[in-house]
């Protein structure tokens, strides 16, 4: 099968034999993809290494049998994003939840279209913390995963200023007691379902909320751009809240 022009965005690179690159792409049409890129380590090369960088929008051709093919034309589509320091990391955040969570091969054009309007706003000016979880709530939404925003396990709405505890399981129910599960305000669910930036204590909330429903659909794993968010950043003291 042959591909051309197909926009994409190279998730994760590493070598492969002496001059070459296995990438995970994310397409728009083919949703997660694997590709070697043949040669572009070597000094003299058609495709430039420096073109297959991470975060880059590209528009990619390819082609071959297998499981992996074979890229044969990579082209900027548009100006990069200016990612630089916390946009930076928290990017690369959303290239490992990505590459973790969505299977190969399994066309999701929403999830690109939702990928590249992140990479924007974290380029631009908008709360790097509440974008990110947004992206994680339409990932998660797309892949079948969705969060329950919007009523309790009995099917009431739910109450701005009601606690619930949140199950990963089945979704919010009242907060009766410490072992009820994770706990937070109705206000922070239905900020989240409306699309609604929420305030400080919510937006905490729900980070919480998104790292426990990302890890319960990773079967407990962990992802190690959450230990970087642990670390103070540079020239402070403070944990970053992302």
């Amino acid at each position: 099968m042959r591909v051309e022009q197909q926009p994409g965005f190279v998730l994760h690179a590493r070598p492969w034999r002496e001059t070459s690159l296995l990438l995970d792409v994310l397409t728009r049409d083919f949703g997660r993809i694997g590709l070697i890129a043949r040669g572009v380590r070597g000094a003299k090369t058609r495709l430039p290494r420096s073109q297959l960088q991470p975060l880059l929008p590209l528009v990619m051709s390819y082609g071959g049998a297998g499981e992996l093919a074979t890229l044969t034309a990579a082209e900027a589509d548009g100006a990069p994003f200016a990612l630089v320091g916390e946009a930076l990391l928290c990017a690369l955040y959303v290239n490992e939840l990505v590459a973790r969570l969505l299977p190969r091969n399994d066309a999701h054009d929403d999830v690109f279209d939702a990928y590249r309007v992140t990479l924007a706003r974290l380029a631009g000016t908008e709360s790097s913390a509440w974008t990110l979880r947004r992206f994680e709530r339409d990932l998660l939404a797309s892949l079948g995963y969705g969060a329950v925003l919007d009523c309790d396990e009995s099917g009431a709405p739910l109450q701005a200023e009601r606690d619930y505890a949140y199950r990963f399981d089945a979704g919010p129910v009242p907060w009766r007691a410490a072992n009820d599960g994770l706990r937070l305000r109705g206000s922070a669910l239905l900020a989240l379902g409306l699309d609604r930036q929420p305030d400080v204590q919510d937006l905490a909330a729900l980070r919480r909320l998104m790292r426990g429903l990302i890890a319960h659909h990773l079967g407990g794993a962990s992802l190690r751009a959450w230990s970087l968010f642990q670390a103070p950043p540079v020239g402070g003291s403070g944990r970053s809240e992302r």
